[in-house]
């Protein structure tokens, strides 16, 4: 992309009550953004869901001069922009109808790498949350996924703290431009990201920080990642917005579920019970349920060293699944020596730990 094509881009992409969606439409219709801000107003008018009120600002020639000035702060701090079109955009929020037209990137991703999740949740996250989150990027270390986060307090840094440990590429989305760094005690983590990965963020160095720019950031969280998983969330939050983003795209949602009386799980619970994503009781349902396969290289986690206590019994059944696959209910009972209706009590207490799963037909495997 040439600079003066940049410029138009930028231009267009800063137009007040256009945005990325009416952008591309305009883009799709004239060909290019230089082409729409010089088509006649009276041609753009013709198009369908076009009214004079959204392109009233489309003529006002100081959009062209700030996306000059723009241009000079990207070059200046090696910023990376990604216009909607080029191969370097992010394949996934290609798909995303109101995914931004120019993407800025600071850093060194590779977004070719194919496995990228995203993980949100609460700011004021709890030991237990943080643990599960650690456990989680180590447990999927293996798979060698991207790990998407928004690089705010909580969660957000706990993840992307946890992919550089474990040597993971790791992107935070901001909600503002690259002249500045929210929350400023963040910024001593700038470097390690930047090496393990980087920053992505649709807004100019020249916007106005707001937290409103916090709502709009989420949908590139949600738009760049196969799976977002919501780790914990108060009754109302970011995260869930996030979640309901990545329903939207038709995207996976993975949710992590709490007690009933601890409200930064409300919002999880809330998650699975309306079935607007998937129970996350260990982090190996993750790669299960995205059908991932691990590298030759690297050996999958284990699952029974990462959190779970088995007793007598349990360790029973797990051995024989282990030793002889999947098998029916019936057979575990016979072969395992045990009452099918202890059995079946078993059964379910070692799903709830994450430990085996059941399958159609009365059969149950481990994970």
């Amino acid at each position: 992309m040439t600079d003066q094509q940049l410029i138009y881009a930028l231009a267009l992409q800063h137009v007040p009550k256009i945005g990325a969606t009416t952008a591309k439409k305009l883009i799709n219709h004239c060909g290019s953004a230089e082409a729409v801000l010089n088509e006649k107003r009276d041609k753009l008018l013709k198009i369908d869901g076009i009214g004079l009120i959204t392109i009233q600002g489309l003529f006002d020639k100081q959009h062209l001069l700030d996306a000059e000035q723009e241009l000079k702060f990207i070059k200046d701090n090696n910023v990376i922009p990604h216009y909607f079109t080029e191969d370097s955009y992010p394949e996934r929020l290609k798909h995303c109808i109101d995914g931004p037209i120019v993407l800025f990137q600071s850093g060194n991703i590779n977004i070719k790498q194919q496995r990228i999740i995203s993980i949100v949740g609460a700011r004021k996250i709890t030991t237990s949350g943080i643990a599960f989150c650690e456990k989680l990027v180590e447990a999927l270390s293996s798979f060698n996924p991207i790990i998407v986060s928004g690089f705010a307090y909580g969660t957000d840094i706990t993840a992307h703290k946890a992919a550089v440990k474990h040597n993971l590429q790791t992107i935070g989305c901001l909600a503002h431009g690259f002249n500045q760094i929210y929350p400023k005690v963040h910024k001593k983590y700038v470097a390690d990201i930047e090496n393990y990965g980087g920053f992505y963020t649709d807004f100019w160095s020249t916007d106005v920080f707001d937290r409103n720019n916090f709502l709009k950031r989420n949908r590139i969280i949600a738009g760049l990642s196969e799976a977002t998983i919501v780790i914990e969330s108060a009754e109302k939050g970011g995260s869930l917005v996030t979640a309901d983003i990545a329903n939207s795209y038709n995207r996976e949602v993975f949710a992590v579920p709490g007690r009933t009386t601890d409200s930064q799980s409300i919002g999880c619970n809330n998650l699975i019970k309306y079935q607007k994503a998937h129970l996350l009781s260990h982090p190996l349902d993750v790669p299960y349920m995205l059908n991932w396969e691990v590298e030759s290289n690297k050996k999958p986690a284990v699952q029974q060293q990462l959190f779970v206590a088995l007793n007598t019994d349990e360790q029973i059944i797990f051995n024989f699944l282990k030793n002889n696959g999947k098998e029916l209910l019936d057979v575990i009972a016979l072969r395992c020596e045990m009452p099918t209706y202890k059995l079946a009590g078993l059964l379910l207490n070692m799903e709830l730990k994450g430990v085996i799963r059941p399958l159609p037909g009365k059969l149950f495997e481990i994970i």
